[in-house]
């Protein structure tokens, strides 16, 4: 059965696209050139696309980085080295909104009813769009406004990574025989992909190996 997994080349939605294959799916990769000032996670998505056995992977250019207002879309806001308060601005205005509402298009056509995401509302930014709530609520917009869910197919929204903590991500993926050096979590790594090491995801995802006990593979440009 045909699935559509939302893959940025980043730790989490490589995860998400293992689970998706081995519990049985037929994977088609969805990734998105919207602007943003780490665009080597789209060179990212297509190694993990490849390795992981997605049967197609497609690359969408929303550029929705054109409204501005994050600092992953408008180089005149810098990215934030240390921990803040209330949601960071990395979050991109209406960011997985607008992939879901694609990636629900893309599935119709292929008459997929799974859509996967690697949101994480556990060690996370404190994005929005990243709660349970939103998953449910997307779900349901999903299932009104299709012709599928109005024929009684449903559709579901799938987020297996939603309560995990970073070190069970790693740990889960890891057994599912995920290579995480292919990926990229940065959000301000150089031209040769090489991490920050100071960036909130940058921090989270060396937290994670940390905790998980693993050998971080991720090749940071600096000390942490």
């Amino acid at each position: 059965m045909a699935a559509v997994v939302l893959v940025s080349g980043g730790l989490d939605s490589a995860t998400v696209l293992a689970i998706a294959r081995e519990q049985g799916h037929r994977c088609h990769a969805l990734s998105f050139d919207y602007g943003q000032r780490h665009r080597v996670e789209l060179e990212a998505a297509r190694r993990v696309a490849t390795a992981l056995g997605a049967i197609e992977h497609r690359t969408l250019v929303m550029p929705i980085g054109e409204f501005g207002g994050s600092a992953l879309t408008d180089d005149r806001i810098a990215v934030p080295e240390q921990p803040g308060n209330g949601i960071p601005v990395t979050y991109v205005p209406a960011r997985n909104t607008i992939f879901l509402a694609c990636a629900l298009g893309y599935a119709e056509v292929l008459g997929a009813h799974d859509i996967y995401i690697g949101v994480n509302a556990v060690d996370y930014s404190g994005y929005p769009d990243c709660r349970p709530e939103f998953i449910a609520a997307f779900e349901q917009v999903a299932n009104l406004a299709t012709k599928t869910g109005v024929e009684g197919a449903a559709i579901r929204i799938q987020a297996p990574l939603i309560e995990l903590t970073k070190a069970e991500i790693i740990r889960r993926g890891v057994a599912l025989g995920v290579d995480y050096s292919m990926t990229v979590s940065c959000y301000q790594p150089d031209a040769d992909g090489l991490a920050c090491s100071r960036c909130d995801s940058c921090r989270l995802r060396r937290a994670g190996f940390e905790q998980a006990g693993i050998a971080d593979p991720t090749r940071y440009k600096g000390p942490g």
